[in-house]
């Protein structure tokens, strides 16, 4: 994580409740080069009630007006089953699985499938239990920072170090809820804000149209990139809307590892990419006229011109007034 950005490529409940469509999502995610593949691993009625209603944008994207929350979350489940079939195939296809557990048992299923972080998704940021449940495996720990103020953040850190995690370990995701994020809201600046307060590896979880804002947030030194993932905008679901097409994941992905690559290590010096430019490109001071030994060189025999391999011009006033010390013809290198 310290060498290179993380990338998640989120499927979420993308799948449709689908095992072969989730698989067509590891396609996906693998041809496209992210690091991790990521579900979410839940018990419906472990997770809403059934009087919660569905978020507006929820409410929007899929047909059924009139059902609760609970009613649409039961319809995205992944069986047990399905998430050892998953793991499987991420395996086949060398991308990494990864799942967020929206419940305390779901969280102990997960570890049990030995995944290797765990990511705790902005919703759960004040729940206590579930903070202590995570920090306490004492694995890597992702946290998504969606509608948390920097003293919630602060609170869910300590919880989440106090019940076994190191410090060291922990990623706080900068992140806006709204699906698809307005790009006034997005605020990539409060993302240095809290590297800065929590001297921790930060990143950015992304809910806004399109590849730009992602690659932004890379350049300003994001440590882990997550994006949510759909085979189809179009398809009937919570979050296909707001999520990249395979071939936008492919581009954010590339475009992240070309600016990761272009950020360097921050030594101002000549790449050894233009050290040939240098003679072409630089000047050197030269003979404007023809110019007898012995005559004084000024401004009015001498110039400055291309090719760079002779006397730099930020020597030109040690030269100016000295004598020439042989005989040279116009454009002749002094």
């Amino acid at each position: 994580m310290k060498n290179r950005v993380l990338i998640i490529a989120e499927a979420g409940v993308n799948h449709n409740g689908d095992i072969n469509l989730a698989k067509k999502l590891i396609d996906a995610a693998s041809e496209a080069g992210v690091d991790y593949v990521k579900f979410q691993t839940f018990n419906s009625k472990k997770l809403v009630s059934k009087n919660a209603q569905k978020a507006t944008y929820q409410k929007e994207n899929t047909n059924n007006k009139t059902e609760s929350q609970l009613e649409m979350l039961q319809k995205l489940e992944l069986s047990k089953e399905a998430h050892f079939e998953l793991i499987k195939y991420c395996k086949s296809k060398k991308v990494k699985f990864l799942s967020t557990g929206f419940d305390l048992e779901s969280i102990e299923f997960l570890n049990d499938l030995n995944i290797d972080l765990f990511k705790i998704p902005s919703g759960e940021i004040t729940n206590l239990p579930y903070l202590r449940k995570i920090g306490g495996l004492g694995k890597p720990v992702i946290i998504s920072t969606g509608m948390a103020d920097m003293s919630e953040i602060e609170d869910a850190i300590n919880v989440v170090i106090e019940a076994g995690t190191n410090k060291k370990d922990i990623s706080i995701l900068h992140c806006n809820t709204e699906y698809p994020t307005p790009m006034e809201d997005v605020n990539l600046k409060a993302m240095l804000s809290i590297k800065k307060e929590f001297n921790v590896n930060v990143g950015y979880s992304d809910h806004t149209l399109g590849i730009e804002i992602p690659i932004a947030a890379a350049a300003m030194g994001a440590k882990v990139i997550e994006k949510h993932f759909t085979l189809d905008n179009n398809m009937e679901g919570p979050d296909h809307k707001a999520s990249l097409e395979p071939r936008d994941l492919e581009s954010m992905v590339h475009g992240i590892r070309n600016i990761e690559e272009a950020l360097g290590n921050g030594i101002k010096e000549p790449s050894k990419s233009e050290i040939k430019n240098k003679i072409v490109v630089r000047k050197s001071i030269v003979a404007s006229t023809r110019i007898n030994k012995g005559e004084i060189l000024t401004e009015s025999n001498i110039a400055v011109k291309r090719p760079g391999n002779g006397i730099s011009p930020m020597l030109w006033d040690s030269i100016i007034g000295t004598k020439a010390t042989m005989e040279y013809k116009e454009d002749e290198l002094i």
